[in-house]
């Protein structure tokens, strides 16, 4: 493992609010706000493209998504995301939405001494969240999701209000949320996410080829993707399927390859996460991954983890907690067979 690279694990902060229910809400939002709260993060948008239910901004580290009354927002490398925290509930409460629930997940960081504040640990990140999140958001958990595998864990921060718990009352439990990492990729796979020299493609058209060429479009291919190649390596995706959303993110170098596949959907269908999953491990062909499952289903795990293991990889550890809302955690760790 080198001793220092960039920083391929995402932090991801999810933010739900109510309020009077407006058509647009937060997508009312302007280039040049949106902007000025990436800049407190450290990241800038390099490609965007929305559709009637959400837009979405692929970041220069990751990915945002805005819906009405709801924010994902993800980013790797020494980004400070939870400085986006404020200046996105500052601007809700210009428009009447106040924050309902937060959710803050990430894994274990590759190269966690390089991190600034407030992520140099995840007991900073819990206190930094506590000290600026509304009051009314009074149901919280913090928790550690352990593995088997040293180099993965999973960190979940939940707080919720009472009104997100009337408001999702009887359709909290329809959607589910899958987060993957993926780690020591395929040596030959990896190639493929760096660009060649002097290649007379601009990022949006290397991007196009690397998402054609990798299997990628194939993943989903109802969904309308929006993707960018970095110079001289990495790449980023946002689809865009109806209200759903699916990212990817590659950091390729040997050494520390890295790479994160994440989707919604909902648990009525959730048959579909089998193929899309085995379609991402064939795309990486990792070492190791884990697979962070969030919905109210008990199908939900067992088919991703015989999605992943009909792959031939072997599920080394799995740990469930349970979070504010009725929504459970399965976090699942697999490496190769020959390991």
């Amino acid at each position: 493992m080198a001793e220092s690279g960039f920083e391929g694990f995402e932090k991801r902060l999810e933010l739900h609010f109510s309020g009077d229910d407006p058509i647009t809400g937060l997508r009312q939002i302007d280039f040049e706000t949106l902007e000025e709260i990436l800049k407190a993060v450290q990241c800038t948008v390099v490609s965007s493209v929305g559709n009637h239910y959400f837009d979405s901004y692929v970041l220069s580290e990751s990915s945002l998504f805005v819906y009405p009354t709801k924010i994902i927002i993800k980013t790797c490398g020494t980004t400070q995301l939870l400085k986006s925290v404020r200046p996105f509930l500052d601007y809700a409460c210009t428009i009447g939405l106040s924050l309902s629930r937060c959710m803050y997940t990430r894994g274990n960081f590759i190269f966690p001494k390089a991190q600034p504040y407030p992520h140099t640990s995840f007991k900073e990140e819990v206190v930094y969240l506590e000290e600026i999140l509304p009051e009314n958001l009074f149901y919280k958990k913090a928790s550690v999701m352990p593995s088997k595998l040293s180099s993965h864990a999973w960190h979940v921060f939940s707080a919720v209000g009472q009104s997100y718990l009337i408001d999702n009352a009887h359709d909290h439990d329809q959607s589910f949320t899958i987060e993957v990492c993926m780690t020591e990729l395929d040596c030959l796979l990896a190639k493929k996410f760096f660009r060649r020299q002097n290649d007379g493609k601009t990022s949006d058209s290397a991007g196009k080829e690397i998402t054609l060429i990798t299997g990628i479009c194939d993943i989903n291919p109802n969904a309308h993707i929006c993707d960018f190649a970095f110079d001289p390596c990495g790449y980023s995706m946002n689809g865009l399927d109806g209200d759903r959303y699916s990212t990817i993110h590659v950091t390729p170098e040997d050494g520390f390859s890295y790479a994160s596949f994440e989707c919604v959907g909902s648990v009525y269908d959730c048959r579909k996460i089998s193929e899309v999953l085995k379609k991402v491990v064939q795309v990486f062909r990792p070492g190791t991954m884990s697979v962070s499952s969030t919905s109210t289903s008990h199908e939900l795990w067992t088919r991703v983890a015989k999605a992943v293991e009909q792959q031939g990889m072997k599920c080394r550890s799995r740990s469930v907690d349970e979070f504010p809302a009725a929504v459970n955690v399965v976090f699942q760790t697999f490496t190769t067979r020959r390991k």
